[in-house]
């Protein structure tokens, strides 16, 4: 009987190592190749881009291949993107929190662009705003997708 209550309890033991899983707060099914299209109040087109994302585990994203597909004068050369991701669930695969992702220009200097939205699986959205130089003020809604 003694051997058999032993024999019980490892067998627990392992199903709840199995069971253990990941404990990682970094969400996989952020980390990935984006498309974004912002719009303003008129549902058109502003901005639009394509990037990179990977969430740290401190939250903060580490952003790569980042590359506006619309020409503005806002946003010339030397960009530099920063962003957070906040995790507030992943159920079955489906990621949900909240999204930070700030571009700020640099050439032309002093152009701000900021993003702050929701992620639910692989789509964020939310609002975004524009400060800046003459020319480079605006708001409105915008739209990523992973691809």
């Amino acid at each position: 009987m003694k051997k058999l209550g032993i024999a019980t309890l490892l067998a627990m033991g392992l199903t709840l190592i199995g069971c253990g899983g990941n404990n990682s707060n970094t969400p996989a099914n952020i980390n990935g190749n984006w498309n974004a299209t912002l719009t303003d109040t008129g549902n058109a087109t502003v901005f639009s881009f394509g990037t990179s994302l990977l969430v740290n585990n401190d939250n903060t994203l580490s952003v790569s291949n980042f590359s506006f597909s619309t020409n503005s004068s806002c946003f010339v050369s030397g960009e530099t993107e920063s962003g957070s991701f906040v995790l507030s669930g992943n159920f079955n695969g489906n990621v949900t929190g909240k999204f930070q992702f700030n571009v700020t220009s640099g050439s032309p200097s002093g152009n701000a662009l900021t993003l702050s939205g929701t992620a639910n699986g692989n789509t964020i959205s939310g609002t975004w705003s524009l400060t800046g130089g003459a020319g480079c003020t605006g708001s409105g809604n915008f739209t990523m997708t992973k691809g």
